[in-house]
């Protein structure tokens, strides 16, 4: 029998679902890559860091073009990102073995540290650098978060939310208001609000604040962190090598 089926009703909200896969932990990583997203583009070299089609789009244009120095640039995010599938993928076995914390808590851990530290560079810092790590941090955090109680969700970019929104749209219809679609339908449409959040705020303090402003997710990371070491060494201890759905 599947451990998660086994979860004392009393240590979550809805049954059958870790605590890293709970809707609010989701929504609060999504407003944090919306924070991200703006942050690396309106200060940090105009790009999107939080998903690599556009790296893509901009290597091949490259290549076309012959530019073989720019091509060879976009090989680094596009590798940070790799890199950063790669560790989220084989660190989370190991890690959980060890019967202390889950790897989605210390990823949320390692996110905040990664923050703290770019907060502190200079502001003569090349942009890659901000650019490399958050576009690791950003490749483990999809990866790692994957469904939010039950439903296929992306944590750093908007686009799996935008189509999930239409076709919960369709489904609501043609099933006359069926209740499962209508909730998928508010899910979307609240990752993608809680995303736009997150970059408007993050704007505004890049405006004030520069490089430090990144400094303002650790407030919703750290609230995010507190839940999860809660969920791992108290209420989930015992279940602490459940695998979240969609892994």
């Amino acid at each position: 029998m599947d451990k998660r089926e086994l979860l004392p009703k009393d240590a979550e909200d809805v049954e059958g679902y870790l605590e890293c896969e709970k809707w609010w932990i989701f929504a609060v990583l999504m407003f944090v890559a919306g924070f991200y997203g703006a942050y690396t583009y309106s200060i940090r070299g105009g790009v999107f860091c939080n998903a690599q089609t556009a790296n893509f789009v901009l290597f091949a244009m490259a290549v076309g073009n012959g530019r073989w120095r720019n091509a060879l640039y976009y090989l680094i995010p596009m590798g940070a990102y790799l890199l950063g599938a790669i560790v989220s993928e084989a660190v989370p076995k190991p890690i959980k073995k060890r019967h202390l914390i889950r790897w989605d808590t210390l990823l949320i851990f390692i996110e905040m540290v990664v923050v703290i530290v770019l907060g502190m560079l200079p502001e003569s810092i090349p942009f890659q650098v901000s650019q490399i790590a958050i576009n690791f941090i950003c490749s483990m955090q999809y990866n790692t978060f994957r469904q939010a109680e039950g439903i296929p969700m992306a944590t750093t970019f908007c686009t799996n939310h935008l189509r999930q929104t239409g076709v919960a749209i369709v489904k609501a219809v043609r099933k006359h208001g069926d209740r499962n679609q209508v909730n998928r339908f508010v899910n979307h449409v609240s990752m993608l609000l809680v995303f736009v959040l997150g970059a408007v705020l993050s704007t505004i303090l890049c405006r004030i604040f520069k490089g430090k402003a990144i400094w303002g997710t650790l407030i919703p990371l750290l609230i995010v962190l507190i839940d999860l070491l809660y969920a791992d060494l108290k209420k989930e201890h015992d279940y602490i090598e459940a695998t979240p759905h969609g892994h």
